[in-house]
């Protein structure tokens, strides 16, 4: 009897430990995001609110996974993190050859009765593969061949996700790229270099690869009063949303602009306009300050690292939520163009839901390892 007893209480034990190990800060302020975002999809599409609480509970399952499962010891073999980075790209190759064009964009591969956004989870694997990479280049980074080799490591899928086409997860592995070599002694000079030659190939791309409608979204940002019924449509009624909440906002399924369908893509590009209509100020207030207790909580994750390696993957989260956030609040506020980046836990999606889970659960473990 006594040791049917200690069999039982050793796994409740173990999981009790496991448990008060995670950052629970950062798990209720992921609770809430998720929270306000089904909420504001419960009233703007209903239909899609079943599919979204089933993606955001596989995904939280996923976080806990990772979290509880010690994978540093793989981490450390070169051959782990560079498999995965070669699957990733040949899965990026078969679906611009071989996926279904959705909305102008062979971007969605089909896995029996769901579609999964593959540039999603690229973005993840980026991380890890920078984050191998400097944290065994970064007191030498500032030689010439390891910049061009980090680089190319994030030319390849970026190439690949660009032609899909896909400009918004185009710009967020960019931005995990730079990230990762401003905190790493990057000499200016270099760091100048490198702003120049994007300035160039920002420029050929304006010329040879931007389409219409992507130039219109650009320059509408700059010239907010050009084409009020075409191209700054959505800005224009986001805005109006936004001013006509208030500060408690017009209640459940009771916003003109969300309900009556003026505003587009109210549950995924402007939710946060949706949430501010109907919930108010507050609502929005609430859910920004949410996001910012998320970062800041990797933030401190990162700093209380005891090697570069697990610095470098909270780094590379960091960036990874904080640039979706300010492009998709940048383009609800009419600052930055329209290109389809989600709210972070918020947004429907079930690819960027999932691939936000798998960043928090290895943000867990490593939090839970250094506790």
């Amino acid at each position: 009897m006594i040791q049917l007893r200690l069999r039982k209480e050793e796994p409740l034990n173990f999981m009790t430990a496991f448990l008060k190990s995670l950052n629970w800060k950062l798990n209720f302020a992921v609770l809430f995001l998720g929270f306000v975002g089904m909420i504001s999809i419960l009233s703007v599409k209903p239909n899609l609110f079943p599919r979204q609480l089933l993606f955001f509970g596989i995904g939280f399952f996923l976080a806990f996974s990772i979290a509880k499962f010690d994978w540093r010891p793989f981490a450390n073999y070169k051959g782990v993190i560079w498999g995965i980075y070669f699957l990733m790209i040949l899965i990026l190759l078969f679906t611009y050859f071989f996926a279904p064009v959705v909305r102008g964009a062979r971007a969605w591969l089909p896995i029996g009765p769901f579609q999964f956004q593959m540039s999603e989870f690229a973005k993840i694997v980026l991380i890890f593969v920078l984050a191998n990479f400097f944290q065994k280049k970064h007191i030498k980074i500032a030689s010439l061949s390891n910049l061009f080799a980090s680089f190319i490591y994030f030319l390849i899928p970026a190439v690949l996700i660009a032609i899909e086409p896909d400009l918004g997860s185009v710009l967020i592995l960019f931005s995990i790229w730079f990230g990762f070599l401003l905190v790493s002694e990057i000499r200016w000079k270099h760091l100048a270099a490198a702003f120049f030659i994007f300035l160039t190939i920002g420029g050929l791309m304006w010329m040879g690869v931007l389409k219409d409608y992507q130039k219109e979204r650009i320059l509408g940002v700059f010239m907010p009063e050009r084409d009020n019924l075409g191209i700054n449509y959505n800005v224009v009624q986001s805005k109006i949303a936004i001013g006509s909440g208030g500060f408690f906002g017009k209640g459940f399924r009771q916003g003109t602009q969300v309900q009556l369908g003026f505003l587009p893509e109210a549950h995924t590009d402007f939710i946060l306009a949706s949430i501010i209509e109907e919930f108010g100020l507050i609502a929005g207030f609430l859910t920004i300050t949410a996001f910012f207790i998320l970062v800041f909580e990797i933030i401190k994750i990162g700093l209380s690292c005891g090697n570069n390696f697990n610095r470098f993957i909270c780094l590379g989260i960091v960036i990874f939520f904080s640039v979706q956030f300010v492009v998709n609040a940048g383009s609800v506020l009419g600052l930055l163009p329209v290109i389809g980046v989600t709210f972070p836990f918020v947004s429907y999606g079930g690819s960027s839901l999932l691939a936000n889970f798998i960043a928090l659960g290895f943000v867990q473990s490593i939090s839970s390892k250094n506790g």
